[in-house]
């Protein structure tokens, strides 16, 4: 069978070829008699616009690229599939592609999604070089990099506010009358993992104390020696501040369930992120919420403004996080 083509639809239908070619354009305009009468005759023929094309002709190809470097943290396959949905709604779609963190796969991924002529890029949780942000600047491609921050205004950025979040989390257990401190912190490489430790370290030092640290590399395996490590160690800490939750849960298996301790009685956990799993009774885990809705809206609408506009300025946008109290922490002294 011969493909079908648009004139075919515009002549069931009754109207013409630029009137289908609206209807299925995100954004254009269209009657809802027309809409009705298009789509209709399009079912009937087993008609699908050809986006390619499309976008060859117009220089848009109505899709975003997201690059993320791993999806074990449970907070990035929430961020993503909120991420799509909103797009989505807003007339584009999403092409995944996965790198690591090391330059050479992530300017392999860059470059393959400058070939599929995307209209923006999102990186999530994957570093960008001076290259990449220059070379995609070039290509008059939009980048927003979410929930990782970078030096400069080269490219916008959505995050938490992780060194206000790492203040918070040493304010609260210094409330809760805790007097010696651990953290294990994420990958020293990513703004998160060291903001949210210069934010706790920051705190705790003007209160005369220094916490305990030891790099988890937002791993659950090496969290899990990390904990191991701390505990053992000449001066274990009474409370733990770990840099994600996804650490977190593999702090809490180690500490209940290899060593023998009570959370939080023996040692006090607090994470970063509140995924799902947090709330769940068998973890019931104190954390930092990351405010995943409004960074995935302020994202999408960093990114699209500059689609629309490319003149406009970079942003680096921080939301606040809520401290979230469970089991796993004790009170304030009162």
């Amino acid at each position: 069978m011969s493909k079908i083509t648009s004139l075919q639809v515009a002549e069931r239908a009754g109207v013409s070829q630029s009137a289908v070619s609206r209807v299925f354009t995100p954004g254009a305009s269209a009657s809802a008699k027309t809409v009705e009468k298009v789509r209709k005759a399009a079912v009937e023929l087993g008609y699908r616009p050809n986006m390619m094309a499309r976008a060859m002709i117009t220089g848009k190809s109505r899709i975003i690229g997201l690059v993320v470097a791993y999806l074990d943290n449970q907070f990035y396959p929430l961020a993503l599939q909120l991420l799509s949905n909103a797009l989505q709604e807003k007339g584009y779609h999403i092409l995944v592609f996965t790198a690591s963190n090391s330059q050479g796969a992530a300017e392999e991924v860059m470059q393959e999604l400058l070939d599929y002529q995307v209209d923006g890029i999102i990186t999530a949780s994957v570093g960008m070089t001076n290259d990449l942000t220059q070379r995609c600047a070039a290509a008059g491609i939009p980048v927003v990099m979410f929930n990782r921050g970078q030096e400069g205004e080269t490219v916008s950025s959505v995050t938490s506010a992780n060194v206000k979040g790492g203040r918070a989390v040493a304010e609260f257990l210094l409330s809760c009358g805790h007097e010696s401190f651990g953290h294990i912190s994420g990958w020293s490489g990513s703004s998160t993992g060291r903001d949210r430790q210069a934010g706790f370290s920051e705190a705790l030092a003007e209160h005369g104390v220094s916490p305990q640290i030891v790099d988890g590399m937002f791993d659950r395996e090496t969290a899990a020696i990390a904990t191991q490590t701390m505990m053992e160690s000449a001066a274990p800490p009474d409370a733990i501040f770990v840099g994600n939750d996804h650490m977190a849960f593999a702090v809490l298996d180690t500490l209940r369930h290899e060593m023998g301790l009570s959370v939080p009685h023996d040692v006090a956990v607090i994470g970063y992120d509140d995924v799902p799993l947090a709330a769940w009774p068998a973890y019931n885990l104190s954390t930092m919420r990351q405010p995943v809705n409004r960074m995935v809206e302020a994202t999408i609408d960093a990114l699209l403004t500059r689609i629309e506009d490319p003149s406009t300025p970079t942003q680096r946008i921080e939301i606040d996080s809520p401290l979230i109290q469970r089991g796993t922490t004790k009170g304030p002294k009162t």
